[in-house]
């Protein structure tokens, strides 16, 4: 059963971590607008710097530059001002130990409540949102969420540095399966912010004229599937890992 949810937040601090700059703005980036709007302090962890993306003759050795200078605009414009990118090469993402450790090292210093992050499954009727990068995230961030980051033993490094064990309240998969799906979030009134945050992505979105009428279509499907017509929602695979 899907759960409707406003954007009255009720907690503190949330972290999204993605494969690629733009992933959260395509799939979150309303929600994350909502809970800042209520006063939810929200950091991003950005695996690679989409360096392998592009539709123009940019460098290639700008890219991910320019890249990580346009997901720190499109978080500005959502109320974010914490963006962290770990530097792992784009199209080689793997769930190893490596990058579990990374991202446990980034919720211990974040401390964050929720986790947005790319569902590990692989869904079969939309593929695109399926790419092996999103999924290998995915898959890293729930080990880190659970054990990784809660666990004193696990990587003691970072508690050697200094990063004390933090446990995660809930887990938020977007791009899941839909029949995975419990939460939709009503993002109606964030609607321009997610705009403004996909605008900020000029290197990934400035070819398509339409994409604006594009994300309502999308947004007002997900709303309507999910027991509210007429609005706009972005939709989630809500799990408790406390």
């Amino acid at each position: 059963m899907t759960t409707p949810s406003g954007s009255a937040a009720g907690f503190q601090r949330a972290l999204v971590v993605t494969a690629h700059p733009d992933d959260v703005d395509f799939g979150a980036a309303g929600t994350v607008a909502s809970w800042t709007a209520a006063g939810v302090t929200v950091g991003y962890c950005i695996c690679t710097s989409g360096d392998a993306g592009g539709f123009d003759d940019t460098p290639r050795e700008d890219v991910p530059r320019m890249r990580q200078d346009e997901q720190r605009a499109a978080a500005a414009a959502v109320g974010v001002d914490d963006v962290r990118f770990l530097g792992y090469q784009d199209g080689q993402v793997v769930a190893n130990l490596g990058l579990r450790r990374d991202i446990a090292k980034v919720i211990r210093e974040f401390r964050p409540n929720r986790v947005i992050t790319h569902s590990p499954e692989i869904n079969w009727a939309h593929l695109p949102v399926s790419h092996p990068d999103h999924r290998a995230v995915g898959e890293a961030a729930l080990a880190a969420i659970y054990p990784d980051a809660r666990n004193a033993f696990a990587f003691p490094e970072l508690l050697e540095a200094g990063f004390e064990p933090w446990t995660v309240d809930q887990l938020w998969l977007s791009e899941s399966p839909a029949d995975r799906v419990n939460r939709a979030v009503d993002i109606t009134d964030h609607f321009e912010a997610k705009l403004a945050a996909l605008a900020a992505h000029r290197s990934q979105t400035a070819h398509l004229p339409d994409l604006a009428d594009m994300i309502r279509r999308h947004l007002a499907r997900t709303a309507e599937q999910h027991g509210m017509p007429g609005r706009l929602a972005e939709a989630f695979h809500v799990v408790d890992t406390a």
